[in-house]
């Protein structure tokens, strides 16, 4: 037998069990895996389809937005306030930067950090060494030169995105009225803030699906953008900017600390200008101290001193303690009333009318009518003028000032309160307060929103007696009387003078508040004015003084601004001298 022979034998003979359990067990586990892959199947289409679902929709579906601009806000004729301009935001997808190795490229990447005002280190301090963030801003609200000029640079993995920036043409003319928005557009400070959801439009909304090429296949969802409104308020630019002119230049000049300006439409209650100073720039906040933010105008609370003083005069008319020819002795120039004194500035008015009273703004005379009635009468007569309660304007911060609501009062309390003192009040509450005198005893709400037709208001006062006190008011501005500084030549003017001491722990300080509220024309009254001067540092602290000339000015420009007829040669309303000196 040969070898070859041998061999082919010896292959017949040989046991097949080792290649044929091979092939079985190759067998089961593709069985087994086909089975697993089955199960698998079956368990996410039937068990849990919405999870493929899903990871589908991450994959295909992206939604695509519009950007809304807030809306405008504009004074009466429609002069922009503030407004949105389209800027861009820089911003980077770390993950791109990194993988695309965009920091090794150290020319462009300098450039870039340049471009944005920004060391190298600042800039890789952004963008940080985590490969799973896919979003930072660089840098937001930039200016279209530098979107030009990064956008050249054209760095893998900086990508642009549009958004808006509020603009106010005006600038510190109407901050403190007008307010600011945050860097996202949502309102933080004045009309922004009150009316920020008015202002916000919502932006459209797009569902789409897409394919593996980024290609749009189908349209599923579609939201209309919704646009903002604007708002359209009562104040007149050109007004306001004669207001914060002349409150500036008075600030400055007497070393006040601060001051406001409120101008009122008797007639509607409509606030035509609202000015504090200092002011700031709103479009550049940088440095500017928190507190500069706030409207004084209707946050912050002073006694009103003299400028009170037509509330108790108009109390005892209405009441009937007294009439319009009633006389009060005032000698000799000081009364004791619960313990304590009340004094008049000079000792030798004699016997006033309430004219005399007015114009010479006699403490002794408003007391002595303040006691002649109950003192509810007296209380109930300041709260329905609108003291310790808001103006109806409701912007941010508002106060409602401070007049207590107790029962008991002693007669030196109920003195100081015919006077000024023992309660506080802001410029629009004592502004609303002369816009009811000047319209015939009607006492509106105040609103910031145009209203040709002002809200419903409620009257207070009887005209007869709302007339009279206008024809006092006028009396302070001549001669004898203690305003002649807030004469307006051409015109027939009216208006009551302030000073008081400002209170601290345990008392009163040294300091002041200076005020003047009036109303013009005297003829058919048309503006009410009131004017703030905080802790005047010169030798002149009286209303009189340097309150009284600021509302000259703007109302002299004012009256000439709206063409209002001068009024000054008609015959007076009352042509009393105001008081009789004593024998």
């Amino acid at each position: 037998m040969t070898r070859a022979q041998t061999r082919q034998h010896a292959k017949r003979n040989q046991a097949p069990g080792i290649v044929g359990w091979r092939f079985i067990f190759v067998m089961l586990a593709l069985a087994m895996v086909f089975v697993v892959l089955v199960a698998r199947a079956a368990y996410l289409q039937v068990l849990e389809p919405e999870m493929l679902v899903t990871q589908g929709d991450l994959r295909s579906l992206r939604v695509t937005s519009n950007t809304v601009l807030r809306g405008m806000i504009t004074d009466r004729h429609g002069e922009e306030l503030a407004v949105s301009v389209p800027v861009q935001a820089v911003w980077a997808d770390p993950k791109v930067v990194l993988e695309r190795g965009s920091q090794q490229d150290e020319r462009r990447w300098q450039a870039l950090a340049e471009g944005l005002n920004m060391s190298t280190e600042q800039l890789n301090q952004r963008i940080g060494t985590d490969e799973r963030r896919r979003f930072v801003y660089l840098q937001r609200q930039v200016s279209p030169a530098a979107v030009d000029y990064v956008r050249r640079l054209n760095v893998p993995g900086i990508y642009f995105r549009q958004e808006s920036r509020r603009f106010y043409p005006a600038g510190e003319i109407t901050a403190h009225l007008i307010g600011f928005t945050d860097i996202d557009d949502v309102g933080v400070e004045g009309i922004e803030r009150r009316y920020n959801t008015l202002l916000t439009g919502t932006a459209g909304r797009t569902l789409v699906r897409r394919d593996a090429k980024g290609r749009d296949i189908e349209v599923l969802e579609r939201e209309d953008a919704q646009p903002p409104r604007n708002l359209q308020l009562s104040i007149d630019q050109r007004i306001q900017s004669i207001a914060y002119r002349e409150l500036k230049q008075a600030v400055l000049t007497y070393g006040a600390t601060s001051g406001s300006v409120v101008i009122v439409d008797v007639d509607t209650g409509e606030v035509l200008a609202m000015a504090n100073s200092p002011s700031f720039n709103p479009n550049n906040r940088r440095n500017t101290p928190v507190h500069h933010f706030r409207n004084r105008a209707v946050t912050d609370m002073f006694e009103p001193g003299s400028t009170i003083k037509p509330l108790p005069i108009l109390a005892a008319l209405e009441f009937g303690s007294a009439d319009l020819s009633t006389v009060i002795d005032t000698r000799p120039g000081m009364l004791r009333v619960g313990g304590s004194w009340v004094r008049d500035v000079s000792t030798r008015h004699g016997e006033l009318d309430l004219t005399g009273i007015m114009a010479r703004s006699s403490n002794i005379g408003v007391t002595k009518l303040a006691l002649s009635m109950p003192h509810q009468h007296l209380l109930d007569l300041y709260f329905s003028m609108g003291l310790g309660s808001d103006t109806g304007l409701n912007l941010s911060g508002e106060s409602s000032g401070m007049l207590s609501h107790r029962n008991r009062w002693s007669e030196h309390e109920l003195a100081s309160l015919s006077f000024g003192y023992n309660l506080s009040v802001t410029a629009v509450q004592l502004a609303r307060v002369y816009a009811a005198i000047g319209n015939g005893g009607i006492l509106r709400p105040l609103t910031i929103l145009k209203s040709e037709q002002g809200l419903p208001g409620e009257r207070v006062l009887s005209p007869e007696y709302a007339k009279a006190m206008l024809a006092m008011m006028e009396a302070v501005i001549e001669p004898g009387g203690t305003a002649t500084r807030g004469r307006v030549d051409g015109y027939r003017v009216g208006g009551k003078t302030g000073t008081t001491r400002k209170a601290v722990a345990g008392g009163y300080g040294d300091d002041y508040v200076a005020s003047f509220a009036g109303v013009a024309p005297i003829s058919n009254p048309r503006f009410a004015t009131v004017v703030v001067l905080n802790e005047p540092a010169s030798d002149y602290y009286h209303g009189g003084e340097i309150a009284a000339p600021v509302f000259a000015n703007i109302m002299s420009a004012v009256l000439r601004l709206k063409n209002i007829a001068p009024d000054a040669e008609r015959v007076r309303i009352s042509q009393r001298q105001g008081g009789r000196d004593a024998s």
